[in-house]
């Protein structure tokens, strides 16, 4: 994703030979995106990946959002209290939709017994609560409190040793996400006045093998179908390019200040087409004797922006805790709640961590969303 990964035995160039220690010849697969003409990763398997034992539709996943109106209301939702819980790849709720991305929450209490194939978008989670570990046939990766994990559109991939009231955020990027373009010099390189280095960044270290057989739950267009392999899923002995698993901690996030209050876009983190992700991290506040580091009031007529509040003193709203999402519509002025604007006048730090989602399309909740949603937010400006 963000630099060349190579991991095990590969050839000496793609496309030749390539054979194991006992003389068996290995299968190539590239694994692509945007089909030929973007980032790509060559593995090396033990066996064909293409045979199935089994292939039909499934019930396993997670039900297709039902979007209802979009509203210009502000609005908060309690996805703390949302219910759906168990294996991961049933447990999650979408609560926010449009055409280029679903927002949601992901309960798990169980370890998965199956991996998720997600061919409808990149996954990305953020761990609000709970570690566990995520699987995948391209390399396993440790996952604590405060992570982002980011799955290519695809990509099997399975939690286990899930921890105890785990309560994650989970992005669907319909039409996938990249680093900010601002970031980058022309190798690819972070710049130097990026907000993250490549060292923030944990990349697989080590291939999964099992010669179990597997089951993969691949999603398409909403639907579900249950893949049984005919060959083992962890089979990967070599791997060489540029789409793989990674996680970003949020606390390697290096905020800006500046003399008076910087737009939200300093905090930009990811961005997929029609959204974008901002990270909001503890930080020093503005350095003028006059500035007000409360967030000012805006009117974003371009935009809807969705907050998943983490931890904190949120400064600029009151009655929101950890799990809350609030949503706040393009041509709806918002801002702080009253009070917040004058208290944050002299402060030097704000100890508030949250997720940011600005989208270009309108954000629909669905029918899930009114379950937990708080009906008098809109009015608590008053």
């Amino acid at each position: 994703m963000i630099e060349r990964l190579l991991l095990g035995t590969v050839a000496d160039k793609p496309h030749i030979v390539l054979k194991d220690a006992h003389g068996k010849l290995l299968f190539e697969e590239c694994f692509t995106r945007r089909g030929f003409d973007s980032s790509y990763t060559i593995v090396y398997h033990s066996h064909a990946p293409m045979p199935d034992e089994g292939y039909a539709p499934t019930q396993r996943g997670w039900p297709k959002p039902a979007a209802t109106e979009a509203s210009h209301a502000r609005r908060l939702f309690h996805a703390e209290k949302t219910t759906r819980t168990g294996k991961a790849l049933d447990a999650r709720t979408v609560l926010l939709t449009n055409a280029q991305i679903d927002i949601g929450v992901v309960r798990p209490t169980e370890d998965d017994d199956a991996y998720l194939a997600n061919n409808d978008g990149d996954d990305v989670y953020f761990l609000l609560h709970g570690s566990a570990e995520c699987e995948t046939p391209f390399g396993t990766l440790s996952l604590k409190q405060h992570d982002y994990l980011w799955i290519p559109r695809s990509l099997p991939h399975r939690f286990l040793r899930v921890e105890k009231d785990a309560h994650w955020l989970h992005l669907e990027m319909k039409r996938g996400m990249h680093l900010p373009r601002q970031y980058l010099n022309e190798l690819g390189q972070l710049k130097m006045d990026a907000p993250y280095s490549h060292r923030d960044f944990r990349r697989p270290t080590w291939l999964p093998k099992s010669t179990d057989k597997a089951t993969v739950v691949i999603k398409r267009d909403g639907r579900f179908w249950e893949r049984k392999t005919a060959a083992p899923l962890l089979d990967v002995v070599g791997l060489d390019g540029f789409v793989y698993p990674l996680v970003f901690p949020i606390h390697r996030f290096q905020p800006k200040t500046g003399l008076v209050h910087l737009p939200p876009t300093i905090h930009a983190t990811f961005a997929g087409e029609g959204a974008l992700v901002c990270s909001f991290v503890p930080r020093l506040t503005d350095t003028h004797p006059n500035a007000i580091p409360c967030p000012y009031p805006h009117s974003s007529v371009d935009c809807d922006e969705m907050i998943f509040y983490c931890s904190g003193n949120f400064t600029s709203r009151r009655g929101v805790g950890p799990g809350a999402i609030s949503l706040h519509p393009a041509g709806v002025p918002h801002g702080p709640h009253p009070g917040a604007y004058e208290a944050s006048i002299g402060t030097k730090s704000t100890e508030e961590l949250a997720v940011m989602v600005d989208t270009f399309l309108p954000l629909h909740p669905t029918q899930e969303a009114l379950a937990v949603e708080q009906a008098d937010y809109h009015g608590t400006w008053k």
